[in-house]
């Protein structure tokens, strides 16, 4: 972990429709770390550069989420949900977890999400062609990206158990000193 952090940053990102959000807030809720939902800071904290009329969404201003998490991120304990990784600063994580899921999965996630055409149709083409996975292994130290399939109920459960898993042993790490100096 980074140098005065006790506990690990972690993000959870995906595709739209993969399940980011109920595995990062239940994470959250297990492990006793903070969630941040990036959509939803950027709402309540007027985070945008702009509006795009073609997919009926407002466009984000990367810079000022960066700038308004800054202080947080460099104290740990949180989990980041969002949909784009690649202008995170690399050192704010200690782990990134990409969650998949297949295209009929997903498309039938999106539609009951209300998203229809060009939006359903370039977000399930961006699960396919791995996007979000490949962002998050260019951005990151390859050890530190983790896909993860979320296509069924049992795989989310699986998924929260290893990454629970993962945050204790990694809190566990840090809490005890590092005796192979001494003697």
């Amino acid at each position: 972990m980074a140098s005065g952090r006790t506990r690990p940053n972690i993000l959870v990102t995906g595709t739209p429709g993969t399940g980011k959000t109920v595995t990062a807030s239940t994470l959250a809720e297990r492990t006793a770390l903070n969630y941040i939902n990036v959509g939803d800071l950027a709402k309540e904290k007027h985070l945008y550069e702009g509006w795009d009329e073609q997919y009926g969404c407002h466009v984000l201003d990367e810079d000022k989420v960066v700038d308004e998490l800054e202080d947080q991120m460099c104290e740990g304990g949180n989990i980041v949900d969002y949909h784009g990784c690649d202008f995170f600063p690399e050192r704010w994580f200690d782990i990134v977890f990409v969650l998949r899921t297949n295209n009929t999965t997903l498309y039938e996630r999106l539609e009951q999400k209300g998203y229809s055409g060009k939006k359903l149709t370039e977000n399930v083409e961006c699960e396919i062609f791995q996007t979000i996975l490949e962002e998050a292994r260019e951005s990151y130290r390859k050890e530190i990206v983790h896909e993860l399939k979320s296509n069924t109920p049992d795989e989310m459960e699986t998924n929260l158990d290893q990454i629970e898993r993962w945050v204790q042993q990694k809190v566990l790490c840090t809490l005890q000193p590092d005796t192979s100096q001494l003697a």
